[in-house]
């Protein structure tokens, strides 16, 4: 009796350690887990520059619509022994002559006219900061997606590991009976030795199934840039209830998937650099002006000063004549470029309609699948059970058993993969009409 104040006490700083252990670990949803990726993941982080840097390249300077001025400064310095000889036969020597020269101007260059070219190419970065936009939604649809799929890949394995658990508790049940009967003489020693061993059998599945979870939870933490070893409490299940509307997501796809935008832009930025090429075929116009101011200072001589100040102005006009056909070239192979966006655009529609057909052919497949298999495996859990009973009663044989267990295990596995497939069919839907 003296003993049970000091076991209380033990066993309720084992409850207060266990609560410790478990709130030191992070509680993470799969919203949080997308969050997390959509800061961290680094090929979000990559796209994200990628989409930033069409961004900054998309100005009217880059277009060359805009002038560009440089201011200019020289000056020098010069000391040399100077001999001169007239054409009157005067001759001059200065020895030491130093000259000193400052000059300062400001410049500007301004492409006045270039056939419209200019303005096409401001167009045509319009589009390119647009594509960037695009596949960098495209970069985190597809993130969301591997989240999703790794998050709920480590639930799948956990509720494994809980079904291996659950079998363990079967056969130590059977192991319990098998003794009991042996003992009695009324179950032979095979019995109890097969009841051993599919135990020591389920035994190995929960330790090679706890390594395929960790594994799994690593796969997880490198898409959310955490450390791998971090340890994280997940749900324990996997939602479904999802019911997509076939003519609604259809209707949706060629106005929201990605790579379906994304192959449309890229025609229309073929179709710009065509447009571009074909304008170099007109004259150029460009201004060059500037303010300019001179002065020079010399020790002898018969200029001892010169100072000059004042603006000036130059047009220049270009026009092509000949260029040995390079204007000629890059309009076909611009053409060539068009022509491949189009082939690219029609392949990539097909490849998304029929990734979408087989998607939700998948999903309706799986549903159907996970009506069948859910009652299927509550007739197993069932009939093991009822077999167990029996095996106590002296009513049946072991082998028996064995077989509703493993009919058991079966079906345990085949629910719990059918739910993750309509999980995954779900999240790629939602991906293919971009609403992840």
């Amino acid at each position: 009796m003296k003993k049970q104040p000091l076991l209380i006490l033990l066993f309720t700083g084992c409850l207060l350690l266990a609560a410790q252990i478990i709130k030191a670990q992070d509680t993470l949803s799969v919203k949080d887990a997308v969050s997390i990726a959509l800061k961290k993941n680094f090929d979000i982080l990559v796209a994200g520059n990628d989409a930033e840097a069409a961004r900054i390249n998309n100005s009217a300077g880059n277009a060359g619509m805009l002038p560009v001025i440089n201011a200019t400064g020289t000056g020098s310095w010069q000391n040399n022994d100077e001999y001169q000889k007239l054409s009157g036969g005067t001759e001059n020597k200065y020895p030491s002559l130093t000259t000193n020269a400052l000059t300062a101007g400001v410049q500007l260059a301004w492409t006045l006219f270039d056939g419209g070219k200019m303005f096409v190419t401001k167009n045509k970065l319009n589009q390119i900061e647009a594509l960037g936009k695009i596949q960098f939604m495209n970069q985190v649809l597809q993130t969301q997606y591997d989240v999703i799929s790794a998050y709920y890949d480590v639930v799948k394995e956990e509720q494994q590991l809980k079904s291996d658990n659950e079998i363990i508790s079967y056969d130590r049940e059977r192991v319990k009976i098998a003794e009991v009967g042996y003992n009695a003489g009324s179950m032979m020693k095979t019995d109890l030795l097969q009841a051993k061993i599919d135990l020591n059998v389920a035994m190995e599945n929960a330790i090679n199934q706890q390594y395929v979870i960790d594994a799994a939870m690593k796969a997880l933490n490198t898409l959310l840039g955490e450390n791998p070893d971090k340890i994280f409490i997940i749900s324990d299940t996997i939602p479904l209830g999802y019911k997509p509307d076939r003519a609604e997501l259809m209707n949706k796809l060629s106005s929201s998937n990605t790579e379906i935008l994304s192959s449309q832009i890229q025609i229309d930025i073929a179709r710009l650099a065509l447009t571009e090429n074909k304008r170099a075929y007109l004259p150029v116009l460009n201004l060059n002006a500037g303010y300019s101011y001179s002065n020079t200072d010399n020790s002898a001589g018969s200029v001892l000063r010169s100072e000059v100040t004042g603006p000036q102005v130059k047009g220049t006009l270009q026009i092509p004549i000949f260029n040995a056909g390079e204007n000629k070239r890059k309009v076909a192979l611009s053409k060539l470029d068009l022509q491949t966006a189009e082939y690219n655009m029609q392949n990539i529609s097909l490849q998304v309609n029929a990734g979408f057909e087989n998607t939700i052919t998948n999903f309706e497949n799986q549903q159907k699948l996970l009506d069948i298999e859910t009652e299927n495996n509550n007739e197993a859990r069932e009939n093991l059970e009822i077999s167990l009973q029996r095996l106590r009663l002296g009513q049946t044989t072991s082998l028996e058993v064995h077989q509703a267990q493993e009919y058991f295990v079966q079906s345990t596995t085949r629910l719990i993969n059918i739910r993750y497939n309509l999980k995954l069919a779900e999240t790629r839907l939602k991906q293919m009409v971009a609403t992840l």
